[in-house]
């Protein structure tokens, strides 16, 4: 039996005994190895002499259809090599939109009665491959900024804020396994 390290109504989150690796590479939003919930689309950038122009967010279409009008708005940004994970909400969405530099995103599914626990995707997204991802609550998710550049996450939350529905594992987690280090390949 797993063990099971946080509940909160019938979700059951448990810590995974993955082995040493960074799981499945995600190269299309439409992959068949995708954790269970894990939703993506592909960012339409518009570039001219100026810049460039993107549009994240209809909250009447795309992945956040269904989002409440007061869903809460927000930026980070990160400088070269951090690392943010992982983490974790009950019943909080957050939709990731890597709008500058490349992120190294990694997810962990850590509920035991999700047909993909234990399963991990790694994503390389940013600027070079503009992404929205779609994380469902139970889903441990977090980040390594890759290259010489600070990257930023522009990200929409179906629910405000709340302590009371966010956990945190550390990013170098035994059980999880995963392998921070650049793989060369």
């Amino acid at each position: 039996m797993r063990r099971i390290f946080a509940e909160k109504g019938a979700m059951r989150l448990a810590l995974p005994e993955c082995t040493h690796g960074i799981g499945d590479v995600i190269r299309a939003p439409d992959s068949k190895d995708l954790i269970e919930g894990v939703r993506m689309a592909p960012l339409v950038l518009w570039p001219d002499d100026r810049g460039y122009f993107m549009e994240l967010h209809r909250l009447t279409t795309g992945l956040v259809a269904g989002f409440p009008p007061d869903s809460q708005a927000s930026v980070a940004l990160s400088y070269p090599g951090t690392i943010k994970a992982f983490h974790y909400h009950f019943d909080q969405h957050d939709c990731w939109n890597l709008a500058m530099g490349m992120f190294q995103v990694v997810l962990v599914d850590l509920r035991l009665d999700s047909p993909t626990f234990g399963k991990r995707n790694t994503i390389y997204t940013g600027q070079l491959k503009p992404w929205q991802i779609l994380i469902p609550p139970g889903v441990g998710h977090g980040y390594k900024i890759i290259g010489g550049e600070s990257a930023m996450l522009v990200y929409l939350t179906d629910k405000v804020y709340s302590p009371k529905d966010e956990g945190r594992i550390p990013h170098n987690e035994p059980s999880i396994n995963y392998d921070w280090e650049t793989q060369h390949k």
